[in-house]
């Protein structure tokens, strides 16, 4: 098979033609047909993250249809179209059971302790636990950004943020992941405000229905906040960090109104592992801080519902439409300012 492969950290990554996995006795491999470009395959190549072991095939996101199965899979056979969540999960621990198997600590990552889907075939551990049947009105190009961004999207909106018809979220970062949180946001009836330094990314939040607010690197925080909080009428209920900086949680804390809620979503990693965070604030406006990491199995059949039914569009955050030849460019380019908004999605097969 062909595959997007590194062999040291910011290293130009190049196609190379690999052996075709191996299907574990309890997974599946799956011809990839759409993989979605995400910053977080970036931070893997910058080395950011320690689970990755050189030689390395990024990608984390994907959708395809599955070409063989090992023989203690029963619920899925090759052909079916299917997608996955990016955290593959035990399925028999105490959380999973308990239906978190996004924080299973057993977990593992295609495309980051595990070879990932910048590449024709892909390997699924766990497959009945961990494989999710798309329906076939879900294009793969749409549904290829379910496994991360629009079902981490989901996830910390509905589940973590627990974001209610009239309340008022702002977003910081209108990137895949932005992008995805706008659009269910505003299905809910929730009024949203925007930050991007991308004048692109704004407008494309803009049509979803937010209302952009224009930044640049070097605006102060206390001038940016305090426009916040004039937007938003004195605080929001909720912020999103969706971009993954100390600056930005940062700035999201603090443009809550009391008992507000900030969820982290935007990986803070390198020199902003371990941000210094205004604790004061938290404590004297009762806010809270909470985590989101992924979609869990048992929330796809909500979410698949909805896109089925026309209430939610993952197609309308893809920006960019690229074909396997033009992955290592672009994993290379998330460092910079996005040329076009949207998630950039691969085509495979």
């Amino acid at each position: 098979m062909r595959a997007v492969r590194y062999d040291a950290f910011r290293q130009q990554p190049r196609i190379e033609q690999l052996p075709d996995p191996a299907c574990p006795p309890r997974g599946a491999v799956v011809d990839v047909h759409a993989t979605g470009v995400c910053r977080s395959d970036w931070h893997a190549w910058q080395g950011h993250d320690d689970s990755v072991v050189l030689p390395h095939v990024p990608g984390h996101e994907f959708a395809g249809v599955v070409r063989s199965v090992g023989p203690e899979v029963t619920r899925f056979t090759p052909g079916d179209r299917v997608t996955a969540p990016f955290i593959l999960s035990c399925g028999r621990c105490e959380q999973c059971l308990a239906g978190n198997g996004q924080v299973c600590p057993d977990q593992q990552q295609p495309g980051f302790d595990l070879p990932g889907s910048y590449a024709e075939q892909v390997v699924v551990i766990e497959a009945d636990h961990n494989l999710v049947a798309l329906p076939a009105e879900i294009d793969m190009v749409a549904a290829a950004g379910l496994g991360c961004r629009f079902g981490t999207a989901f996830h910390a909106v509905r589940s973590q943020a627990r974001l209610q018809e009239g309340e008022c979220l702002v977003v910081l970062g209108c990137g895949g992941v932005g992008l995805s949180v706008i659009q269910i946001a505003r299905a809910i009836g929730a009024r949203v405000l925007a930050v991007d330094v991308s004048p692109g990314a704004l407008e494309a939040a803009r049509r979803l229905g937010a209302e952009p607010v224009p930044t640049t690197p070097d605006e102060s925080a206390d001038v940016l906040v305090g426009r916040l909080l004039e937007a938003s009428g004195g605080g929001a209920d909720v912020t999103i960090d969706a971009l993954g900086s100390a600056r930005t949680a940062r700035i999201g804390l603090r443009s809550l109104r009391p008992r507000g809620r900030h969820v982290q979503v935007g990986l803070l990693l390198g020199e902003d592992a371990d941000p210094a965070l205004p604790m004061g604030l938290v404590i004297g406006l009762e806010l809270q801080v909470l985590g989101s990491h992924g979609l869990a199995v048992g929330e796809y059949r909500e979410l698949l519902e909805e896109i089925a039914s026309g209430h939610l569009d993952p197609g309308a955050t893809v920006g960019t439409v690229i074909g396997l030849e033009d992955l290592p460019d672009a994993l290379v380019g998330l460092g910079g300012v996005p040329a076009s908004a949207g998630m950039t999605v691969a085509r495979i097969g």
